[in-house]
């Protein structure tokens, strides 16, 4: 085992483009509502406010959720993974995780070739 694997000091692991994953999951039920990445800004404004935010590779910003639908994340609470290139929050979702008004962004099964909506 690493030093990292047993430190107690928050050092996240950033890759080349500045950004780690970050993992959404509903702190009640534990149900998977998405993933989405983050850069340190959107890691510091995430731990500052309680609310989760973002890096948009697609629109190159930093947006907490729900900032136009009104559907935020309240984090409940903050983890890292073994050695810290990857963020889990437990959240508690105001309205629909997903952007197509799903409550998850992972509605779909993937069946052979195919995908089956849940």
């Amino acid at each position: 085992m690493g030093e990292d694997e047993e430190s107690r000091a928050l050092n996240l692991k950033f890759d080349a483009n500045g950004l780690v994953t970050a993992v959404a999951t509903d702190a009640a039920d534990g149900g998977l509502l998405m993933l989405a990445h983050m850069n340190a800004e959107a890691f510091q404004r995430t731990q500052e406010t309680g609310r989760a935010h973002f890096w948009s590779r697609s629109r190159g910003r930093l947006w907490m959720k729900g900032e136009t639908s009104g559907n935020v994340l309240t984090v409940i609470e903050l983890r890292v993974d073994c050695d810290q290139d990857a963020v889990w929050m437990k959240v508690k979702a105001y309205g629909p995780a997903c952007h197509t008004g799903r409550r998850s962004c992972f509605y779909r099964r993937v069946d052979g070739d195919r995908l089956r909506f849940d």
